[in-house]
């Protein structure tokens, strides 16, 4: 059942126009050009909302007509999709499309750049880079072979033949390799090693990780450094080799106004493995409530480490 293609038209028209007034392309046509270009709708032919403490689906072929118009607008509206739910939990989903646009803008692509994308969801994200750099530029790869069976299949319905590989995205996609650009759509608990050996000096990798977006400059297959974006990021962590299982703390007596700060709630993540909570809550305090682009990372070796303000400072803990 095809869907209204007007009404399709004008909700991406509406997107990109809300996208727009965050100012995120910053005069960069190219990434609009994509989002006007790449039909949505196509990469979620049904997906989840929230019902009465479960989920409701929504789908393209529904044979109520208000329900396929709800579903088509829902596509297109800013806000992440689920679009795989297994025994009660979300395993995959459309990520916000603006955030998109910020990691996507953030990427720095030039012309000729090769990129690797861990993580490949519905395959919307890998269409807007097949859009900006080619085909044969792009690789996309994830664990699931159901996610990657349907990646490929919504890509080739749009009109895009990007690289879908089925594998361990902590282990990058060698066969695929020199990369100039890595970007994940998954939280990361540490920096895969294999990845930097997989990327060209003066590689960038952009990646979720805490509840944060860490970006990347590659020295070399064993050094790479950067800091913090300032946007929150929440995704579903990467499974995988290397991937481990969220975070769990003890917080209790901590203020209930600390815990409902999302900086603090950041710290506490990114320090998780190595910091006390209420240790966690001292630094924050005596450290004026930093924000996000006050942290970094810095991969040397076999070691990984978090940071505030200095990676040589005194404030550093272990990934």
């Amino acid at each position: 059942m095809e869907p209204d293609a007007a009404l399709a038209a004008e909700a991406r028209a509406a997107l990109v126009r809300e996208i727009d007034v965050t100012g995120v392309w910053r005069g960069d046509s190219g990434w609009r050009a994509a989002f006007e270009a790449v039909p949505r709708h196509v990469f979620v032919p049904y997906y989840y909302v929230n019902a009465g403490g479960g989920y409701e689906r929504l789908w393209c072929e529904d044979p109520d007509a208000t329900r396929r118009r709800r579903w088509l607008r829902g596509a297109y509206a800013d806000a992440p999709l689920a679009t795989r739910v297994r025994d009660g939990d979300l395993v995959s989903s459309s990520s916000q499309p603006s955030l998109m646009a910020k990691m996507l803008d953030e990427l720095a692509v030039r012309p000729g750049d090769r990129v690797l994308e861990i993580g490949a969801g519905t395959g919307y994200n890998a269409a807007l880079l097949a859009h900006r750099l080619g085909d044969d530029h792009v690789t996309t790869v994830d664990l699931d072979p159901e996610i990657t069976e349907s990646a490929r299949r919504h890509l080739a319905a749009a009109g895009y033949r990007p690289a879908v590989v089925t594998g361990d995205g902590a282990a990058g996609c060698p066969e695929h390799a020199p990369y100039d650009r890595i970007i994940a759509t998954c939280t990361l608990t540490s920096v895969p090693r294999a990845w930097l050996a997989q990327c060209r000096p003066g590689a960038r990798i952009l990646a979720p990780l805490a509840t944060g977006l860490i970006t990347l400059t590659v020295r070399d297959a064993e050094y790479a450094e950067g800091r913090f974006l300032h946007t929150p990021a929440y995704f579903v962590p990467l499974r995988g080799g290397s991937g481990r299982a969220p975070h769990e703390q003890h917080i209790g007596g901590l203020p209930r106004r600390a815990l409902q700060n999302e900086l603090f709630r950041f710290l506490l993540e990114l320090t998780a493995d190595s910091l006390d909570p209420h240790e966690a809550l001292a630094l924050w305090q005596r450290e004026g409530r930093p924000v996000r682009e006050r942290f970094g990372i810095t991969v040397s070796g076999p070691y990984a480490w978090a940071w505030l303000d200095d990676p040589e400072g005194p404030y550093a803990w272990p990934l």
